[in-house]
Parts: C-alpha cells; sequence; structure tokens
C-alpha cells in the first residue's frame, strides 16, 4: 500500500520493554525501515568467516549464529502477533522464551549462510505481509505476553529489535 500513514505507536501501544526497540526506528515509515536494513544485515553477516560464526564475546552468550537465529524466530513471532491482531483476533497470545528457543533451534549444525539466507527470506514474508495491511489493520490492537500492542508497534519493534542484535554484533562481536 504505497502511502501508507503508519504514524509512530504511542507508548500504550506497547509493554516498556519493548521501547528501546521503538526507539531505534525514527524513519516515518518502518516497512521502508525494514526493507532498506535486511540487506545491511546480510551484507554484514557475508563479511563473517564461517569459523568465526561459533564464536562468543563471553561465556554464556549466544554466538553470532545463534544471534542470527534468534532473530529469524522473533521476526517469525512478532509477524504471527500481527498478523492475528490485523485480522481481528482479539485472543491474548503467549510470550516466548528465547533463551529456551536458541538451543532447541540447533543453529550451530547449520552455516551462518544458510541463516543469514533464512533470516532474509523471513523478512521477505514479513514485508509482504505489513504491505498487506490496510489503514485499519494498523490501528488494531492486541494483547502478547499480557500485555498490550499493536500492529504499528510491531512494525517498530521488528526492525528495533534487529538494529538491536546488530549493534551487539558490530560492538562485542567486532563485526565490521
Amino acid at each position: 500500500m504505497a502511502g501508507r500513514a503508519v504514524g509512530r505507536p504511542d507508548p500504550d501501544e506497547y509493554d516498556p520493554f519493548y521501547a528501546d526497540y521503538v526507539a531505534r526506528v525514527t524513519e516515518d515509515d518502518p516497512i521502508e525501515a525494514m526493507a532498506t536494513q535486511i540487506g545491511q544485515t546480510t551484507a554484514l553477516l557475508e563479511r563473517v568467516a564461517e569459523e568465526d560464526a561459533g564464536k562468543r564475546y563471553a561465556m554464556g552468550k549466544w554466538s553470532v549464529k545463534e544471534v542470527v537465529g534468534h532473530l529469524t524466530d522473533a521476526e517469525r513471532i512478532f509477524s504471527y502477533r500481527a498478523l492475528r491482531i490485523a485480522r481481528g483476533d482479539d485472543t491474548p497470545l503467549p510470550g516466548f522464551d528465547e533463551n529456551a528457543y536458541v538451543p532447541a533451534g540447533r543453529f550451530a549444525e547449520r552455516t551462518l549462510r544458510e541463516l543469514g539466507g533464512e533470516l532474509a527470506n523471513a523478512r521477505r514474508s514479513t514485508l509482504d505481509l505489513f504491505r498487506s495491511f490496510d489503514g485499519a489493520a494498523w490501528r488494531c490492537r492486541g494483547v502478547a505476553s499480557g500485555n498490550p500492542i499493536s500492529v504499528r508497534a510491531l512494525a517498530c519493534i521488528i526492525p528495533g529489535h534487529e538494529r538491536h542484535h546488530v549493534e551487539v554484533l558490530r560492538t562485542r562481536y567486532g563485526l565490521r
């Protein structure tokens, strides 16, 4: 939907936990932020040698591969939430424990190229979904993890969450 005016989500449209992610998206159109960002993230990942992708910056922290797997998992969950809410489903949606998902994802068994490709594919699907929303869908609100959330907040949370983790990859893992 060209010319969409999504607008910034108000603070009552998301849990304060997500405020940092929302604040990281300063663009007027979060869909364009998502579209531009995925190319930048995949380009960053393409510069990482496979032998470095399993490294952790500290004991107990995720590897580069696990960060990428987490980004894909979270993208899918946030998109699913947006789909349900935009379609008028008022069923409260459960939370998820990313620290349980990461080991179950067995990301170390895959190449970083595979994981980066999967993240890009998930983003293409996310973009298709968000681009399909009309004005009414953007204003829909629901409940996830016991807290209010709106479709337009999720549109900012997705790229804001990725920006957070890319910053960690740059600052803690030294990716350039």
